[in-house]
């Protein structure tokens, strides 16, 4: 199968284009015409055009469209009926399958996993395994995950929630445990986004980022989770649209087409041999650089990139790389994704079933993973105090933004036989705000309204207050002064299974021992 092919054959196989779940019947034949036609290696599966273009308008949503999943399911099996070489089918799905499909496990955001500070690796890589068998049951060969950059910069616009913290050393160590996890689940995994994306203020699908640091200082932060996961075996990497001018002889050039940083620094200085997948080649920090089509996806493959990823001219790209690139080096990259598809099985195609999960125990899951990451950032929590107010009637509680059915406030009603939101501020000695952070990204205060923000700070300032937070806790650098507060607690998610662990740390029946995996 592998040395039948032609030069054009080999080039194509490097090709992973963009499938949409929903989408047209026009366009489900469009690829599979060029599935057909141009014979490319893989797939990229994203939810819909729409959520793909969501960060470009700078939204987090996904449309909420039915049977995600059985849609996956059925374009998968015909996809690869309509390929002659069986496809690479890959998804980037870095806190699940839920990440893009609707109705499958979400599991915590890596900023969360960050937080959990007892066994830690263990605990991550336990959530890569049971991510991973959610994928393979899917028919997902490869996931394109995790993040590997280390967040630095609190108003990083496109990293935060998707890097497990600010701590370089507890980055590679966690991002190596998602990876082993993966990879045990019998999926393929990758590190991204090599340089390291996490001290930027641009978006990337917007525009090119720009880190101006020295090499030095690269190689002890941004560069040092990479160079660890080379060491334990990382064999497959993802190339970052950023520019580190420090790199790349002074250029601002985007890494990933970058021949200095993906040649000269990660294969030969890094001593990376595995594959080289390029992040995809539509955004906008790379995507109009080149008027002719075909021209982006040549300038990433000789920089030395192996795979390239959601690329919008296929056809062209494959021309003009075949025309362009030296026979050794098409064959180089060539053999490395052969042998990618037969570590993953993906020569053994079958017919793929939708798969049934086990919610019950995802459920127990998500609750063992809130009891670990649970932090008291701030003061402490007198749980006999807080049980003696309640059942005097003088425990308030105040859920943000307004009107949210929680978990939260079910269970303490249960518990004090009252429900807690209608004890007034002035009867209240105590006041419990719970505030559910709306978007995990910092675009408009992570989605926060301004006077819900000044609501919260008044009243900090006028009573006694424990604020659970649920959410992205790089949200707190909203509220001033957090000594305010009597105490902080970080629950990180929204999980109705968070919710509950935070109830009994509120009652005294859990203590917080997470810790932040983020400095505010």
């Amino acid at each position: 199968m592998n040395s039948n092919l032609s030069k054009r054959q080999k080039v194509a196989q490097l090709f992973f284009p963009a499938a949409f779940v929903h989408d047209s019947e026009e366009n489900y034949q469009a690829l599979e015409t060029l599935i057909k036609e141009e014979e490319i290696g893989g797939l990229t599966f994203f939810h819909s055009r729409i959520s793909a273009a969501a960060n470009f308008e700078k939204r987090q949503e996904v449309l909420d469209v039915s049977d995600t999943l059985e849609k996956l399911i059925h374009l998968i099996n015909r996809y690869q009926a309509a390929s002659k070489i069986p496809l690479i089918i890959s998804i980037d799905g870095e806190f699940g399958l839920a990440m893009r499909i609707e109705k499958t496990p979400a599991y915590p955001f890596a900023i969360s996993l960050g937080g959990i500070s007892l066994e830690g690796e263990k605990q991550v890589e336990e959530v890569g395994y049971k991510m991973g068998l959610d994928m393979k049951s899917a028919g997902i060969h490869l996931n394109l995950a995790p993040c590997a950059d280390v967040n630095t910069n609190p108003l990083n616009p496109v990293i935060g929630y998707r890097s497990f913290g600010s701590d370089t050393n507890s980055v590679a160590r966690l991002a190596l445990a998602a990876y082993k996890g993966m990879k045990k689940a019998g999926i393929g995994a990758c590190f991204k986004h090599f340089p390291g994306h996490g001290d930027t203020q641009v978006d990337s699908h917007l525009g090119l980022p720009v880190v101006n640091k020295s090499k030095k200082e690269l190689l002890a932060e941004e560069l040092y989770p990479f160079q660890y996961g080379i060491d334990h075996g990382v064999e497959m990497i993802m190339v970052g649209h950023l520019a580190v001018p420090a790199l790349s002889n002074g250029a601002e050039i985007s890494a990933s087409i970058s021949r200095e940083i993906i040649t000269d620094l990660l294969k030969n200085e890094m001593g990376f041999n595995g594959l080289v997948i390029s992040d995809a080649l539509n955004m906008k920090a790379v995507a109009n650089l080149f008027p002719t089509p075909g021209q982006l996806e040549y300038e990433a493959f000789y920089a030395g990139n192996d795979i390239l990823c959601f690329s919008e001219n296929v056809k062209e790209g494959i021309e003009m790389i075949t025309e362009k690139a030296g026979e050794q080096e098409i064959n180089d990259a060539y053999e490395k994704l052969h042998q990618l598809k037969l570590d993953l099985g993906v020569f053994e195609a079958k017919t793929i079933e939708v798969p049934k999960f086990n919610w019950e125990n995802h459920e127990k899951f998500l609750e063992k993973l809130s009891k670990e990451f649970l932090c008291q950032l701030t003061g402490e929590t007198n749980s006999i105090k807080i049980r003696d107010l309640g059942e005097s009637g003088n425990l308030g509680l105040r859920s943000f933004p307004n009107g949210i059915s929680d978990i939260f406030a079910g269970q303490l009603q249960e518990a004090f036989g009252r429900n807690l939101q209608d004890v007034s501020d002035k009867k209240a000695d105590l006041i419990i705000i719970t505030l559910f952070v709306p978007s995990a990204k910092p675009i408009n205060n992570f989605g926060l309204d301004q006077n819900i923000i000044d609501e919260i700070k008044q009243l900090a300032k006028d009573k006694n207050c424990i604020l659970y937070l649920f959410g992205n806790p790089l949200s707190l650098r909203h509220f001033g002064d957090l000594k305010a507060f009597t105490s902080i607690i970080v629950a990180y998610q929204t999980f109705e299974a968070t919710q509950k662990i935070a109830v009994k740390h509120l009652l005294g029946e859990w203590k917080a021992i997470g810790k932040m995996s983020v400095t505010l």
